[in-house]
């Protein structure tokens, strides 16, 4: 609950979280309280120091440049060694991911921002797990993770829905099903840069 909060803005960045005010906002008690925290600090949705307290993780310019510069790297190896090692299998579940992507409409009011957030998770993961390299697809996950905060950031404070296009993701699925690595890593790379530039954007806007 804690961890939705922050993504959706309810909590924001570099507010301090005080134990007895998320008691009486959650509704739990104060050892379920702490170890969120713990567990959130591990995921630097939160920073948790002794003698200073708790409060949510600030955004800066230069950990997401950190993040996406990573998640750019690790990536660009992941999809070469998926596409070289991938099965019918990681083909299929490809396929299905897109296709489930493809189904949402960010235009239409109901059609929430988790929804969509969820589904273009799964598409990276789906696209990147035919890799050899379990503990990379580890370390992309958890890149992922904290980028999820960054982009969950930016919707909640403006970002147009326009600028996310479908047609990234189908371009760099159908190189990567005909089995061109360098041309999907080269896709790849410039959809998680563009992403990091809309970003940023909202950022430098809010400052």
């Amino acid at each position: 609950m804690i961890q939705q909060d922050i993504l959706n803005g309810v909590l924001l960045p570099g507010q301090k979280l005080v134990v007895a005010d998320l008691k009486q906002r959650y509704a739990v008690g104060a050892s379920p309280i702490r170890e969120a925290l713990v567990q959130l600090s591990w995921t630097k949705y939160v920073c948790l120091e002794p003698q200073k307290g708790c409060w949510v993780a600030p955004v800066s310019i230069g950990e997401l440049t950190d993040l996406y510069d990573s998640l750019r790297f690790v990536a660009s190896a992941l999809i070469k060694q998926a596409i070289t090692a991938g099965d019918e299998s990681w083909e299929l579940e490809l396929l299905t991911s897109f296709h489930k992507l493809s189904r949402i409409k960010l235009s239409q009011e109901d059609v929430g921002w988790a929804e969509w957030e969820e589904r273009q998770h799964q598409f990276h993961i789906s696209l990147l797990e035919g890799a050899v390299s379990k503990n990379m697809l580890n370390f992309f996950n958890d890149l992922i993770n904290q980028a999820k905060r960054y982009r969950y950031y930016a919707a909640v404070n403006g970002l147009d829905n326009s600028a996310i296009n479908l047609d990234e993701y189908e371009i760099i699925m159908k190189l990567a099903l005909a089995k061109d690595a360098e041309k999907a890593a080269e896709r790849l790379d410039i959809h998680l840069n563009r992403t990091k530039e809309q970003i940023q954007q909202i950022i430098e806007s809010a400052a």
